[in-house]
């Protein structure tokens, strides 16, 4: 009798890691059988994950605000609920086809493989390529986009002649995003991440099946079909992201965790890149806090171009306020950046830190 009121433990399936070696048309075999539930579940990016339940196709590892991985199980449902929202949004038709410019250690790159699927058509992989095919759709982040627009002619060839493209994995700046336009290109910008399959808002509209709020912390809330399994509470997923809602339209405001404090007044390091960045454009700006005795942290800048401090001051006292005014400014040949295009402020703290070190032992 005590047999029968013990639980039989849940249904799980296998999880495959997915090698470096394997060739697309093997990842794109493996991904079918996974989300049709004849095979393994694969695993994109590293987990210590042996086995995953039974409705789990894909396994991505994502980092949030603390900076340590955690792994995100993605069900066929979901996957494939954000890639039929996705081509309703661009008015995708069987045989249309889609082209990789992202690694696949990464929502975004497994997106276009899901959306390919689904088009019954196979990828077009263009990410170690010299010469583009041609495509309808594809998936970039805003450092490509800037790539295109400032030299790099074959690909700014490609995504002009693309129908549409796809831009996010961290905001891209309206000078940006503009210059595009004016050069032909298409682009549509996402919002979303792991935990929602990818991007689930485009161009500030929530695609088929998403939902969004703003919740009392002013912290964006998402739903709906796309969501990973075991998140959220009540069918709601909390981001890291402040957001407002203008005219039916959700506008991202930048992590709460981009906040810095100084001299008693917040500073949204976000704010600060938008202003810059529509002052300075065709240049790569980041914004940081640095500890300070005075400030207790103060506002650092750092590009890959000269700017002038005194009127960089001057637009961020007239765009925010008095109080955000940047100390010095840092060049750099690259800014360091982690996943597929955020900014790394970790790491450029990092560098900050080693420069001072540099200076006073010279």
């Amino acid at each position: 009798m005590s047999n029968m009121n013990k639980s039989s433990p849940a249904p799980t399936r296998e999880l495959l890691h997915v090698s470096d070696e394997w060739a697309i048309p093997q990842i794109t075999e493996s991904l079918m059988m996974a989300l049709a539930g004849r095979g393994p579940a694969l695993a994109f990016s590293p987990t210590s994950l042996i086995s995953v339940p039974a409705n789990v196709a894909v396994v991505l590892s994502t980092t949030g605000s603390t900076g340590k991985p955690k792994d995100v199980l993605l069900s066929a449902k979901a996957l494939i609920s954000s890639a039929k929202a996705a081509h309703k949004f661009l008015d995708a038709h069987i045989g249309d086809r889609w082209s990789l410019l992202l690694p696949l250690t990464h929502i975004a790159g497994v997106n276009v493989l899901v959306r390919a699927l689904e088009l019954g058509t196979q990828v077009i992989d263009l990410r170690v390529v010299k010469k583009y095919s041609d495509v309808d759709f594809t998936s970039i982040v805003p450092t490509q986009l800037h790539r295109a627009l400032n030299g790099d002619a074959e690909l700014l060839s490609h995504l002009q002649r693309a129908r549409a493209v796809l831009v996010g994995g961290a905001a891209a700046s309206a000078p940006l995003l503009n210059s595009a336009r004016e050069s032909g290109i298409n682009v549509i910008t996402t919002y979303g991440m792991s935990e929602m399959s990818g991007g689930c808002i485009y161009n500030n509209q929530a695609i088929d099946g998403a939902k969004y709020r703003i919740n009392s912390e002013g912290l964006i809330e998402l739903s709906g079909p796309m969501m990973a399994e075991g998140i959220g509470v009540d069918g709601w997923f909390t981001t890291s992201d402040l957001g407002e809602v203008i005219a039916d339209r959700i506008l991202v405001k930048g992590r709460v965790d981009d906040v810095i404090v100084s001299g008693g007044e917040n500073i949204s390091l976000h704010q600060v890149e938008v202003v810059l960045a529509t002052a300075f454009p065709g240049q790569e700006i980041m914004a940081i806090g640095i500890p300070d005795k005075e400030w207790g942290e103060r506002l650092l800048i750092l590009s890959n171009k000269e700017i002038d401090l005194a009127y960089a001051k001057t637009v961020l006292k007239e765009n925010i306020g008095q109080y955000a005014s940047p100390k010095e400014i840092m060049l750099l040949d690259s800014l360091p950046m982690k996943g597929i295009g955020k900014p790394d402020r970790s790491r450029a703290r990092e560098l900050f830190n080693e420069s001072n070190r540099v200076s006073s032992n010279e």
